[in-house]
């Protein structure tokens, strides 16, 4: 199996959670991981920050650069892509998992938190990429993976909460059109989304441990993303993941590991757009 050895992997929001699971299964193969977060002080109710992360990072085996990154900041981004490409030698991989939700109805959701939703989600992944490519030319197999639900526009998944679907919803679009537009360049375009809720600190936030217990761990998704990570990109781009789809096709059939202690299958917490 291919492994991320000496690849450079810029992460946004990886300074926890998800991102920084994806970054650690990099680093495990030996990769280069950029810590692209807003979070360089510690945060009241979350835990983590840029500086944590990357003693996470190098503790499982890679090299880490943490940045202070705002990714609605064009020149925070710019200078940051910079950064990394200068200290590494180049970007072979672009993980857009920076997101901001808000599960509220449209005449519950206060113009203030549309906006950044759609500041960070959309528009944010859209920035990032867009600095990413000209570095992702030159690499070997670029790769771009937006951590996005798959395009199924059925009502039920935008009634209860219309701006966060918008802002989800456009950075799949994103992969749609991206995907086409740079195939000739080999630059990959992928979207991973977890089949169930996944256990990270803002889901503790959210609903405590009773919640938290019926999630999958988040190395289900660190795993699936390094599946496609390790895809050829020329081959494998413009596809909308599922989690343990991706693990089923690359011939994973335990999913035990997952779940935590005393949970079944069954008990497990469906997340949206599946």
């Amino acid at each position: 199996m291919a492994d991320l050895k000496g690849k450079t992997l810029f992460i946004t929001g990886a300074s926890r959670g998800i991102g920084l699971a994806i970054g650690k299964r990099a680093a495990m193969d030996g990769a280069n991981v950029v810590i692209a977060a807003k979070t360089a002080e510690p945060h009241a109710k979350l835990k983590g920050t840029i500086y944590s992360a990357a003693e996470a990072i190098e503790a499982a085996g890679g090299k880490a650069l943490p940045i202070v990154v705002d990714v609605r900041e064009e020149e925070m981004v710019e200078a940051a892509m910079k950064q990394a490409a200068e200290t590494f030698g180049g970007i072979d991989i672009l993980v857009n998992n920076a997101s901001a939700i808000s599960l509220t109805g449209t005449l519950e959701t206060p113009m203030k938190r549309y906006d950044l939703m759609h500041q960070i989600n959309i528009r944010g992944t859209f920035l990032c990429s867009q600095k990413a490519i000209p570095y992702l030319k030159k690499a070997e197999n670029p790769h771009v993976l937006n951590l996005s639900p798959p395009l199924n526009f059925e009502a039920h998944w935008f009634a209860p909460h219309v701006a966060y679907s918008m802002a989800k919803y456009g950075m799949s679009l994103c992969v749609l059109g991206m995907a086409e537009e740079f195939k000739k360049a080999g630059i990959a375009f992928n979207a991973l989304w977890p089949r169930t809720a996944i256990a990270t600190a803002a889901m503790d936030l959210i609903g405590g441990p009773q919640v938290r217990n019926r999630c999958r761990k988040d190395t289900i998704m660190s795993d699936a993303a390094h599946v496609i990570l390790t895809k050829p990109s020329r081959e494998f781009t413009g596809n909308f993941c599922i989690d343990d789809e991706i693990l089923k096709e690359a011939g994973v059939t335990d999913f035990s590991k997952y779940r935590f202690e005393g949970v079944e299958e069954g008990d497990l917490l469906p997340d949206f757009f599946v």
